[in-house]
């Protein structure tokens, strides 16, 4: 778990690029999962979690410390960093690096999404792709039918 720790290389701002509609203030990155979801630190010094599978923003704790506290206990870890699902992964081969995370085909906020169609993804284009997608469902009750219709980006002017 350390590792997701490890995060002074990636750029908090491009990973957030794509969910500034549920996320607009400053925040800096201070650690990460192994499927792509984002723990944060506003102005304050209090910590949220960005759940990018399912576009939910969290506040779990006051502080950095009261963070990673919490962030060593057995049921934490397993709700927060998902350990059994990545070991799962992991011993089917799947080992993202530090720029890396493990994708789901179909997202989990679908009800047909799950670690069954796992890849290794691009960790900025995942997280980005999650949070335009989350953007565009937000509106929409739970249980909702969507229909996806995948379309390259527009071209820059």
């Amino acid at each position: 778990m350390e590792q997701w720790f490890l995060v002074d290389h990636l750029d908090a701002e491009r990973l957030l690029s794509e969910w500034r509609w549920l996320c607009p203030s400053q925040m800096g990155l201070i650690a990460r999962t192994g499927f792509g979801e984002l723990f944060l630190q506003d102005e304050v010094g209090a910590v949220f979690r960005l759940n990018t599978s399912v576009g939910e923003l969290t506040r779990v704790a006051s502080s950095d410390s009261e963070f990673r506290e919490m962030a060593e206990r057995t049921e934490t870890k397993e709700e927060w960093f998902a350990e059994s699902e990545l070991r799962a992964c992991t011993d089917r081969g799947l080992l993202p690096s530090n720029t890396q995370c493990i994708g789901l085909s179909v997202p989990l906020v679908f009800a047909e999404g799950g670690p069954s169609d796992a890849y290794i993804a691009d960790l900025y284009e995942y997280v980005s792709f999650l949070g335009d997608l989350n953007r565009q469902i937000s509106t929409l009750p739970d249980g909702s039918k969507v229909r996806l219709r995948v379309r390259p980006p527009p071209s820059p002017k």
